[in-house]
């Protein structure tokens, strides 16, 4: 099979503007560009643009797919909210990776899976549209997609012995969000893309707890918002007006869950060889 790269990135917050869609495309003369989106595809040669750079300056998401067994994705979320020291707290190695640029935190979530080489079968154009939920979810508050990397991380030692060194045995997971065992679409569709397994999935899931249901319920959602002040309403609406719509429901979204889920005692944090070897015994 030739070699086959697929690129797409997203701008979702703000559209690219006419001088910064001709500065894109000077990068590829053959990619499908639009104010919102980027897309190419490459069975020779290579992408001339740095993925990184393009997602400080201009897009929101970004997806790569190689044939080779790359399976990467990239959001980015401005930083108030989505705290960097929590996310810092579920990096591990070169597949979770978050920097901060400017007003926003990067997040940089990489599969490799070498055996599969040039034996791909994966439906890369619609891949980011079911993925590109999550960054709505994490601004909302929502820290399953993070734990969902992390562990899809770990889970690759499973496949490749080298993945990690054996002091990796002792690391201790990161907060277990609660939810794990009821994903999202859109968290289900990341922890497919990561090559995320069932098994390690569902061990990992047994020490989560389960979702409030006021975190959904629209009644519930509706009251929160007559409490809030009249001044900080207008000034809401306001910014809505002036183009800011997305950026404001995700911050209400991310109070909203703040302020009416309980606090649960955390869980025992597990050890990475605890997980594996208990979906390994389950695997049976």
């Amino acid at each position: 099979m030739s070699e086959y790269q697929y690129y797409e990135f997203r701008a979702i917050d703000q559209p690219l503007d006419h001088g910064e869609q001709a500065e894109v495309r000077s990068l590829s003369t053959r990619a499908r560009i639009t104010a919102t989106s980027f897309v190419n595809e490459y069975h020779w040669g290579d992408f001339k643009g740095d993925p990184n750079r393009l997602m400080e300056r201009f897009y929101d998401a970004h997806l790569y797919v190689a044939n080779w067994g790359t399976n990467r994705v990239m959001l980015r979320l401005p930083s108030d909210q989505l705290d960097p020291d929590v996310v810092e707290d579920y990096c591990v190695g070169d597949q979770l990776i978050s920097w901060v640029a400017g007003e926003f935190i990067v997040l940089d979530f990489t599969s490799e899976d070498h055996a599969r080489e040039f034996d791909f079968d994966y439906d890369a154009e619609t891949s980011l549209s079911a993925i590109v939920g999550v960054r709505a979810e994490l601004a909302a508050g929502d820290l399953r997609p993070l734990y969902l990397a992390w562990l899809a991380a770990y889970g690759a030692w499973e496949r490749d012995e080298y993945a990690f060194d054996r002091d990796a045995d002792d690391d201790l997971e990161p907060p277990v969000p609660p939810g794990l065992g009821t994903l999202t679409a859109a968290q289900q569709a990341l922890a497919d893309f990561l090559r995320l397994d069932d098994d390690l999935l569902a061990i990992a899931a047994e020490t989560s707890p389960p979702l409030d249901e006021i975190a959904d319920d629209p009644d519930a959602l509706a009251a929160w918002v007559t409490r809030l002040p009249v001044t900080e309403k207008n000034q809401l609406l306001a910014r809505v007006v002036q183009g800011g719509a997305a950026r404001v429901r995700m911050e209400l979204l991310r109070r909203f869950h703040s302020d009416t889920t309980p606090t649960i005692p955390a869980p025992t944090r597990r050890t990475v060889a605890t997980l594996l070897d208990a979906a390994a015994r389950r695997r049976g």
